[in-house]
């Protein structure tokens, strides 16, 4: 929403029909705000075993329309920030880093959601860090900063903080739009806004959080280490996590993927596994422009585009499914969930 301010640029402004690459396979909250700016989604393939996007396809999905990228970090496990970044600097687009479910990520030691133009977190309860409800953005734009700012504070164009008043000196000195000369600036409006603050409790909550990030981060990447280990053995059966080269994930999940010829199908195990008070999650929407809320678009065939076939896309909508690496596990549980999925595999 915010790439679609009149502040910015008329060239680099996101305008209704402009082009957004992404990927179908994912979280719908990193597709849904292209929709709702009446952007189009231009949809790409993943790699089946980082679950991130198919890079090569990026030059078959760029056109004249195209003015940015925006990528979750999937379950974790950073995508090719190189060969993404530099896609974007060569094309001069907006890259938007989804970090919501990569909190702590490194990637050449760099953290995730440092990259790109504009980053966003989840403080849902399931994430690394919670506050309850809520998310974050962070950029190092200034004038994105200012515009972000403006549309969590209802759009206006004062930038003071709550229980601040007049830090610009001229609060009634302003001239905008078509107002009165002198018009109070705390309430002129320059962006379509929303109220999106966070409360003190939360930003307590939070805090305190923040503190106790890097046990979790260790706790869950040694979780993951030990399910990895209890279960390569099973390669002929499944596909199992790649970590992105030169990365060094903090994983929200566990993914594996169903090779064909197994006895039991994908949602046969996740009821097996949900019998032994084991929880197990689809990767969210699977393929996105498959589900419900894309019938009329679907029937339609405009107001999105897809290059290729989104065959590993489809494959993960069929076959793969996660468990959690929740830091409060310790090894027994760990232990527990790789002898039933062994078992249920086997």
């Amino acid at each position: 929403i915010a790439l679609t301010s009149q502040k910015l640029d008329n060239e680099r402004r996101v305008k209704p029909g402009d082009e957004i690459i992404t990927v179908a396979a994912g979280f719908p909250t990193t597709i849904f705000p292209i929709i709702q700016a009446r952007g189009v989604p231009v949809f790409v393939d993943i790699e089946l075993d980082t679950y991130n996007i198919e890079t090569k396809e990026l030059d078959n999905a760029l056109s004249n329309k195209t003015k940015a990228v925006i990528l979750a970090h999937t379950l974790g496990n950073p995508f090719d920030i190189d060969k993404v970044k530099q896609f974007c600097d060569k094309n001069k687009l907006w890259l938007i880093e989804d970090n919501c479910d990569a909190l702590g990520s490194k990637y050449y030691n760099k953290y995730t959601g440092t990259f790109g133009d504009i980053s966003t977190y989840s403080f849902y309860p399931a994430h690394h860090i919670t506050m309850g409800e809520g998310g974050a953005l962070i950029t190092n734009n200034l004038k994105l900063h200012k515009i972000i700012k403006s549309l969590r504070e209802w759009g206006r164009d004062c930038w003071c903080d709550p229980g601040k008043d007049n830090t610009c000196n001229k609060r009634f000195d302003w001239h905008l739009g078509t107002l009165p000369y002198g018009y109070d600036h705390k309430f002129t409006y320059s962006e379509f806004g929303y109220n999106l603050k966070i409360t003190d409790m939360q930003a307590a909550i939070g805090l305190a959080q923040l503190r106790k990030l890097p046990q979790f981060i260790k706790a869950r990447k040694n979780n993951h280490k030990r399910l990895f280990e209890g279960l390569k053995h099973l390669k002929d059966k499944i596909i199992l996590p790649k970590t992105q080269p030169n990365s060094d994930p903090s994983w929200f999940g566990f993914l594996l993927t169903l090779k064909d010829g197994n006895r039991l199908s994908r949602t046969e195990i996740m009821r097996k596994l949900d019998e032994r008070k084991i929880q197990s999650r689809l990767l969210f929407a699977g393929n996105i422009i498959r589900q419900p809320v894309f019938n009329n678009m679907r029937e339609s065939k405009k107001d999105f585009k897809v290059i290729g076939d989104l065959i590993n896309t489809d494959k993960v909508m069929n076959d793969s499914f996660w468990v959690g690496v929740y830091p409060g596990m310790n090894d027994e549980k760990i232990d527990y969930m790789i002898s039933q999925i062994n078992e249920l595999l086997k």
